[in-house]
């Protein structure tokens, strides 16, 4: 006997009704009905359970799995060292943006490395993806392409081949026999995420999940996907440019927004080595409207251009529009150059970009792009040499931001002998003045 309840696509939550808004997380249209197995009368309402020995700390430490090197230097920074044995992985990011390249080089690299690897796709044909593999020249003899969809059958095939690593693309075109929802589906996504879990820590193989994403940049799918697996990565960057970022939100096994830099080329993805003269590269001499951040992604500190263009404003309410950076945060720096500067802005649209399609999501930004506002509307440029970091706050004040030493020793590896800091600099003003003679 079955029947239907509602689930919320968004955080998972269950309703035996349906409404317009959840509940539980306040998404609105997100409910979808899903059938469910009601309880027959006289079942046992608490089955019973097997008693298991758990076991000290001391003794699963002196038996701690080692981790697997990829072959992609970027790729083990942000897993933390290495693929763990039995994780479970998920990686997202906008179509087109390189995740099925950046699998199958890893796919290649990995089965030189460790040995066996298994990529079983569910929306190409294994033709199709041999055809890129030659191509990207990624080819390997212990690389195996399996064309799959049916969640038993790719079980079933794993446990006879055995593979060091199981890549599965994707998530949500993978449906399992016991669910009769359709493939995409809520039910669908959690039962074929579980499934290999259990099999990826039963058999202690790592398995790569590759998932889609919303329009709005989110994983497809309930937020029980993110908590199920052990680590999250996401691929970002511009179609219409060449750098990608690989950044991780979720690791059990390592530090959370470490990011791996490559730049897409003909033959696929090439580790980027030195990011920052990589983002710096191609900056004009004397920019006006131009200044260089530090900033830190998990432990890696990078530079990048910030660019600024103040123009009058046509319309009787300015426009303010950033690229790579939040704009709220850009409204409250206009606001806070207007209040202590003296820079009148009221009259005048702002346009932000952050060159090489990298978004800055630190507030240790702040002081670079302020400096770089200043610069434009004043028409006056800032010594090329100068490199900033430095959150604002609402009175003016400079405020200093975490780990600023190893920022301020990557700025100077590049040449950048002149810091703005909260170091440096205590008040807004009194930077502005001094570095816009």
């Amino acid at each position: 006997m079955s029947k239907s309840a509602f689930v919320c696509e968004k955080c998972g939550a269950r309703s035996p009704r349906w409404a317009g808004q959840c509940a539980a997380c306040g998404e609105w249209n997100s409910l979808v009905e899903e059938a469910v197995e009601a309880k027959i009368f006289g079942q046992k309402e608490r089955p019973v359970g097997k008693i298991s020995k758990p076991e000290t700390a001391e003794k699963l430490a002196a038996t701690s799995l080692t981790r697997i090197t990829t072959g992609f230097t970027e790729a083990d920074r942000v897993l933390g060292g290495g693929i763990v044995p039995g994780s479970l992985i998920l990686l997202g990011g906008e179509p087109g943006i390189g995740k099925s390249t950046l699998t199958l080089q890893l796919a290649a690299k990995f089965a030189e490395s460790a040995g066996k690897t298994l990529l079983v796709s569910g929306e190409e044909s294994a033709e199709q993806i041999a055809l890129r593999a030659v191509r990207l020249k990624n080819s390997h003899p212990k690389l195996h392409i399996l064309s799959e969809n049916t969640l038993e059958n790719l079980l079933a095939t794993a446990e006879a081949e055995k593979p060091k690593l199981l890549i599965v693309d994707s998530v949500q075109v993978f449906a399992s026999l016991e669910s009769s929802s359709m493939s995409g589906s809520i039910p669908q996504i959690r039962l074929v995420t579980e499934r290999l879990l259990r099999f990826a820590k039963k058999t202690r193989t790592p398995i790569i999940l590759i998932g889609h994403v919303t329009k709005d940049g989110d994983l497809a799918g309930p937020r029980l996907l993110a908590h199920l697996v052990d680590v999250v990565l996401t691929l970002e960057g511009d179609p219409h440019r060449d750098f990608r970022i690989l950044r991780t939100s979720k690791n059990r096994f390592g530090a959370t927004s470490e990011v791996g830099v490559f730049e897409m080329r003909e033959n696929g993805l090439i580790e980027v080595k030195n990011p920052s003269a990589a983002f710096l590269e191609g900056r004009a001499e004397n920019p006006v409207g131009s200044c260089v951040a530090v900033t830190v992604e998990g432990t890696r500190p990078l530079l990048v251009e910030v660019q600024a263009l103040t123009s009058p404003s046509v319309f009787g309410y300015p426009k303010r529009t950033a690229s790579g950076f939040d704009l709220n945060r850009l409204q409250l720096i206009v606001a806070v150059l207007q209040k202590h500067t003296g820079i009148k802005l009221d009259s005048s649209d702002v346009f932000v970009n952050v060159v090489g399609g990298f978004r800055l999501r630190e507030p240790a930004a702040d002081l670079a792009i302020a400096l770089a506002i200043a610069s434009s509307k004043s028409k006056i440029p800032l010594n090329p040499n100068l490199a900033a970091f430095g959150e604002l706050g609402l009175t003016g004040e400079i405020r200093s931001v975490s780990q600023s030493d190893k920022r301020a020793r990557e700025a100077k590896k590049m040449g950048f002998q002149e810091l703005a800091s909260g170091k440096e600099f205590r008040i807004l003003a009194a930077a502005v003045k001094k570095l816009l003679k």
